[in-house]
């Protein structure tokens, strides 16, 4: 089989590299610690690069990519420890959006939008149970809390998960409606995420958005999938990283990256780097139409790589010594990023169960 990027792969890698190069560690730490977690100048200018519109489909005013095509915009993403949410609020949002009005302005830049899923005491389950929509009038009406909402105070509009007729149903509401509430926390990457509270919130019919549970699922797996492919560059960067230091770090007048023990942890930390992106390339070429094998190989893919750049970063950590996990060092964000990655739509232990069970 021929691996080479197309022309169009390269172009679009070599775009991320030259737009997240800037960003260094302070510029990283300074966007991290803004009022939103994020800037908006900074998003608008991402999606004149089309890294938004390659979710989306041509008929849709997309560009078309394929998830082999996202999965290598996700992994330079996270090669340039890039601060950049593009996966929470740009591929997934162009995903759950793809037939519904706003697409256009989020594949623009212009309206940034959130998913509102996770629950308390629910773990990673996504059917709601505290979040309910009743219908009223010519519209619904929505009650109930979410939690993990990311990007709670950059976003514009929120797609939240509710109870309606006993179904899953997905509604689209303004983060200024009445009614809304918002609360924030940081997240372990700097970012900020919140709780969002919803009193009898009202929207109009066209608000709810054509998606059922499978195609829900099926949406979840692809972010599984993006989000595998972001650590997948993070754990690259994070042994590029490491490998440089230990060549200049020296102890006892030689460097310590001539020490036999730490040269077979490095080449433990390769192996697995290799590992997951070969995982990560082998789900991304699965036939997302059978629906089935889709969930399992993402699911899969998701496990193992984020069981296995978790321990490159600690390796990573460990050889840096206590620096490597604060800001002062790239290491560091890449490590945060990493806790939160592995953890979005289900840690490693979920994961891997479900695909015991897809199996």
């Amino acid at each position: 089989m021929n691996f080479d990027l197309s022309e169009e792969q390269e172009m679009f890698c070599t775009s991320v590299e030259r737009f997240a190069a800037p960003i260094d560690v302070e510029a990283r730490r300074k966007l991290r610690l803004s009022p939103t977690g994020y800037d908006r100048d900074r998003w608008s200018q991402l999606a004149e690069l089309g890294l938004i519109a390659l979710a989306a489909p041509e008929d849709a005013g997309g560009m078309g990519g394929s998830a082999v095509d996202l999965a290598l915009i996700g992994e330079a993403i996270g090669k340039a420890n890039s601060p950049d949410p593009w996966l929470e609020h740009g591929v997934l949002p162009t995903l759950l959006l793809a037939s519904a009005d706003p697409l256009e302005k989020v594949l623009s830049g212009e309206a940034i939008v959130s998913l509102a899923w996770a629950e308390r005491s629910q773990r990673y389950n996504l059917t709601p149970a505290n979040v309910t929509a009743q219908r009223e009038g010519d519209g619904f009406v929505l009650s109930g809390e979410k939690t993990f909402v990311m990007g709670a105070l950059l976003t514009d509009m929120f797609v939240v998960t509710a109870l309606l007729d006993g179904e899953t149903a997905c509604f689209l509401i303004p983060r200024d409606s009445h009614g809304v509430e918002v609360r924030a926390y940081r997240l372990a990457d700097g970012s900020i995420a919140g709780e969002l509270k919803l009193t009898r919130a009202s929207v109009s019919t066209a608000s709810q958005i054509n998606l059922d549970m499978p195609a829900l699922e099926l949406i979840i797996g692809d972010a599984r999938l993006y989000a595998s492919a972001e650590m997948v560059g993070l754990g690259q960067r994070l042994l590029d990283d490491t490998l440089a230091y230990v060549k200049e770090r020296e102890q006892f007048g030689v460097a310590i990256g001539s020490f036999q023990a730490l040269q077979h942890r490095m080449v433990e930390c390769y192996a697995k780097i290799e590992q997951c992106r070969s995982m990560l390339y082998r789900a991304a070429l699965t036939d997302r139409s059978d629906a089935a094998a889709w969930q399992r190989a993402t699911a899969g893919a998701k496990a193992f790589i984020g069981e296995n750049v978790d321990a490159i970063a600690r390796e990573a950590v460990q050889m840096h010594g206590g620096m490597g996990i604060t800001d002062e060092l790239a290491i560091g964000h890449a490590m945060k990023r990493v806790m939160v990655l592995a953890r979005l739509f289900g840690d490693v232990d979920t994961a891997l169960g479900e695909y015991s069970v897809a199996a």
